[in-house]
């Protein structure tokens, strides 16, 4: 196992309940012109992860993985949006500049699954977040910021989630 930044933050979560509680966390942080890499295997927690970003931000939206349609929009009161993109399906980062991505960015929020697929349509600075299958109940989450932005971000999440 690589030994980690101090800028990172691994967790180990011990099941979806509270996988989805750090995605509430991590949401009610959000703003307009954020990005959230979620990079990890199918049944890595990536959209029990989001389901949780999503109602930390404020949607009421029902939070489903995005893999068919490429795109989800999910709202909150205001007008705002977060965008959920899925770029499992997509061959390549041109596909991506395709759907446009940065009036996603400027509305609200883009949360991407699968963002290893498309790295170089994507803007440096991000949140990067590694999710790897433990055990039937435990995923293990790592924190990887890029950027002045998400330096602070994540110090604010490790405060707010596990105090100090």
């Amino acid at each position: 196992m690589p030994i980690l930044s101090p800028n990172t933050l691994e967790f180990l979560s011990r099941g979806p309940e509270q996988t989805r509680r750090l995605g509430v966390r991590m949401g009610t942080l959000l703003q307009p012109g954020d990005i959230i890499c979620l990079s990890g295997d199918l049944g890595a927690g990536k959209t029990t992860l989001v389901q949780g970003i999503a109602q930390g931000w404020g949607s009421l939206d029902q939070v489903s993985s995005p893999t068919f349609v490429i795109v989800n929009v999910y709202r909150k009161p205001g007008g705002q949006t977060l965008h959920h993109l899925d770029a499992y399906r997509l061959q390549n980062a041109l596909e991506a500049e395709a759907l446009d991505l940065e009036p996603m960015i400027e509305k609200g929020p883009l949360i991407i699954e699968w963002p290893e697929r498309i790295d170089e349509a994507l803007p440096i600075d991000r949140l990067w977040v590694e999710m790897d299958w433990v055990a039937d109940q435990r995923r293990r989450l790592v924190f990887l910021p890029k950027g002045d932005r998400y330096q602070t971000l994540l110090g604010e999440f490790r405060r707010g989630a596990f105090g100090g």
